[in-house]
């Protein structure tokens, strides 16, 4: 793989500069985050709630839709113990599963392959003449499965300790009674953004445009405040507030206590992030569709629907996300112009930016 992508990204920020603007129109790059970053990194599958709730026990999910397409089955049994396997029949590669269903078994609807709950092969019609059957492989390969609260994740080929990330977001936002967090769809959408996945990561991962893009959002935070505190896979922006705005009651064994904190918002590498509020939660996820279109889902949680309403967070959350859109695909298409390789980190403001190119280039080049 050609080197020129990165080959001014330093591991110091004070020396420098970002990723070359090629990283984000080669298409060996883009194959390659496919197997290095997103198969071997954890992804969001749901909420076991949503998935459970209403009868069902067997759930067909598909792994980054359009992109790294995996079809997924998610099953939980009367012990309540879920279980993540491939969704595809190891006789002839028929999906087994089409829609979320309630069921003792899982039969294939081609030629009749039968598995438990747990993945394993138990029958299989015709094949009584067949030697060293059933083979390992005749079983449906399992994929680990993680749960943090209500939010179910899973990894291809995971590479990256799940546990140490779950450590950052219990110590900062541990107290917070998320289990009990309603669910709220009518303030869930995807957006579509005509831009590369990675470009609306990056604008995620720096306040440093918040003055200039987001006045509303401006008008809340104490930007000089701002800070970004950098994990092994995860960094965390910390938004303080003025004053006069609602802030979390946090508690004396909170590192931030005492401090007027408004938000905490969480980035997992590559493509998830975790927005607490005092009124709830947000949870953005962001998938590739092509390396000039992604698709942006958020899911939204309420705690304290009174806050949420006071704060008109819903129009503040819209606003805040076209105002990005807008930057980040004239990004996109800036990015086009021959005149234009990279540009440097600002040390204070772009921490995150930096730590984000830097993972890219460890795991496309390990």
């Amino acid at each position: 793989m050609a080197t020129n992508w990165y080959d001014q990204l330093a591991n110091n920020i004070e020396q420098s500069a970002t990723l070359n603007a090629g990283f984000y129109s080669n298409a060996k790059v883009w194959e390659a985050l496919k197997e290095k970053v997103f198969a071997t990194t954890w992804g969001w599958l749901g909420d076991v709630n949503q998935f459970f709730g209403g009868g069902q026990n067997v759930q067909p999910v598909t792994y980054y839709d359009k992109f790294l397409e995996e079809p997924l089955l998610l099953t939980k049994q009367a012990d309540d113990t879920i279980t993540c396997m491939t969704n595809v029949c190891t006789h002839r590669g028929y999906l087994l599963v089409h829609y979320p269903t309630k069921e003792n078994k899982i039969v294939c609807g081609y030629h009749g392959r039968r598995f438990n709950l747990n993945g394993e092969m138990e029958f299989m019609p015709e094949f009584q003449a067949a030697e060293n059957f059933p083979r390992p492989c005749d079983h449906l390969h399992r994929l680990p499965l993680k749960q943090w609260n209500q939010f179910l994740f899973t990894s291809l080929q995971p590479t990256v300790n799940f546990e140490g990330i779950t450590a950052h977001l219990d110590e900062k936002v541990g107290f917070l009674p998320i289990r009990e967090f309603r669910f709220a769809p009518e303030f869930s959408q995807d957006y579509l953004v005509h831009a590369h996945w990675a470009l609306y990561c990056d604008n995620y991962l720096e306040g440093f445009h918040i003055p200039f893009v987001h006045q509303e959002l401006n008008k809340i935070l104490d930007y000089g405040k701002y800070e970004t505190l950098c994990y092994e896979h995860m960094n965390l922006q910390i938004g303080y507030g003025n004053g006069g705005d609602h802030h979390f009651n946090l508690p004396q064994s909170h590192p931030e206590y005492g401090q007027h904190v408004t938000a905490f918002y969480f980035w997992i590498f590559p493509n998830m992030m975790l927005n607490f509020y005092p009124w709830g939660l947000s949870v953005n996820v962001v998938r590739p569709v092509q390396p000039n279109l992604t698709r942006v889902s958020f899911y939204c949680y309420l705690y304290d629907e009174a806050i949420f309403k006071e704060t008109k967070a819903a129009a503040l959350t819209d606003k805040v996300e076209r105002e990005d859109e807008f930057v980040v695909e004239a990004v996109q298409k800036g990015l086009q112009s021959r005149f234009y390789q990279n540009g440097r980190f600002s040390p204070s403001k772009e921490k995150g930016v930096h730590q984000f190119h830097c993972l890219l280039r460890d795991f496309l080049t390990a």
